[in-house]
């Protein structure tokens, strides 16, 4: 994983201060503060009805979505689809050092790479500090 700076450390304290989940993975994708964290503590991190996020989001500003933290690289179709989503993706794979997704159509390839590729740049930084990979859209 990469370096933690300052901003993301805050984040996963105050993660863990309201719902009293750990966490070492934490990023920004298009305007949405994510949170990884295990499979077993992601409903204690949401909260009954959402109240953790809704806590969170009240004290930062910003959108909150808890995802399942991957387990290796067989997860990786899974995470990039919890990230990108409700964008629905036709195929990911992991080939020769690099993470291949198929977005379908022209639509679904416009909403992954965003204007002036800031969302590509954005999933692209996240994969590499996670996966050590690079990334290719088609």
């Amino acid at each position: 994983m990469g370096v933690i700076d300052m901003r993301a450390m805050r984040y996963i304290n105050l993660l863990d201060k309201i719902a009293k989940v750990k966490t070492r993975k934490c990023f920004v994708h298009n305007n949405i503060l994510f949170f990884a964290v295990n499979g077993k503590s992601v409903s204690r991190a949401i909260g009954p009805a959402a109240s953790n996020i809704k806590n969170i989001q009240e004290k930062i500003g910003k959108k909150v979505r808890i995802i399942r933290e991957d387990e290796g690289l067989d997860d990786v179709k899974r995470f990039i689809e919890d990230i990108v989503s409700p964008v629905r993706l036709k195929s990911v794979e992991v080939k020769e050092g690099c993470i291949v997704i198929t977005a379908g159509n022209n639509q679904n390839k416009a909403s992954l790479i965003g204007r002036n590729k800031r969302r590509y740049l954005e999933l692209k930084k996240i994969l590499q500090d996670f996966y050590h990979l690079d990334l290719k859209i088609i």
